[in-house]
């Protein structure tokens, strides 16, 4: 019988253990500052603090190619999705107040769900969202807070970068959001979909320049989802090997 390889057993017996521990130390925290701050802003540094912890217990090697708005405005940042790690990657590179959208049953998951309750992330009910997903990107807004979105809406097996969805486009149009490209490119090695096992590896994360949604309307959603893979996908090397028919 042949044995699970070395990473196997050091994210079984070591990584995931560590992991818990951030989980229920910095959830615990940010749960208890939601008391007195209702913004989320402490909340926020308990995420990017919990994601250093990850990517650095990892070994994951970052590369960060320009920056976000730091004007105080409210963002849409649209990201290709190859990893479950793209998150932690994500909230400690990008630094702006961050919020995620996310099925509303992962807020009960202990710690880690009461913090996304707690803290102003976007919990909806994708079988009937109605007009309260406008509502919360509204009130998200009124905390100076921005959202991530993987408009994809699920991990790439390849790399390569799949349609996005329009839906959360239209919504960034009628709240008036401009929408940040950015383009992760290597977290799939680190955590495979669907593989008990991470790997320390390199990770190239672009921030690609805002795109105004300032006159849009309605109809211009799927063009503005057309438009922002394509920016992404620029800087995305399995997506460019594919678009040049180079095999992955």
């Amino acid at each position: 019988m042949k044995l699970p390889p070395y990473h196997w057993w050091r994210t079984v017996f070591f990584l995931i253990p560590a992991i818990a521990v951030y989980t229920i130390v910095l959830g615990t925290a940010s749960l208890l500052s939601t008391f007195f701050d209702t913004r989320g802003y402490f909340s926020h540094r308990c995420a990017r603090a919990w994601s250093w912890l990850i990517l650095k217990t990892t070994g994951v090697v970052l590369d960060v190619r320009g920056t976000a708005p730091s004007d105080g405005r409210s963002l849409v940042v649209a990201s290709n999705h190859q990893s479950i790690y793209d998150i932690p990657v994500l909230f400690w590179t990008v630094p702006v107040q961050l919020r995620i959208i996310s099925k509303a049953s992962l807020g009960n998951f202990p710690f880690l769900g009461w913090h996304l309750r707690r803290s102003g992330h976007l919990l909806i009910d994708r079988d009937n969202p109605g007009a309260s997903v406008l509502k919360k990107m509204q009130r998200m807004v009124s905390q100076q807070a921005s959202l991530i979105i993987f408009p994809e809406g699920t991990r790439s097996r390849d790399g390569r970068v799949g349609r996005f969805k329009g839906g959360v486009f239209l919504l960034a149009i009628e709240s008036g959001l401009p929408i940040v490209p950015v383009s992760v490119s290597g977290t799939r090695h680190v955590m495979l979909k669907g593989r008990l096992m991470t790997c320390p590896g390199h990770v190239t994360v672009t921030i690609h320049p805002p795109i105004d949604t300032t006159g849009m309307t309605r109809e211009d959603a799927r063009k503005l989802a057309e438009r922002t893979r394509a920016v992404v996908a620029s800087a995305i090397p399995e997506a460019q090997a594919a678009v040049a028919g180079v095999p992955i």
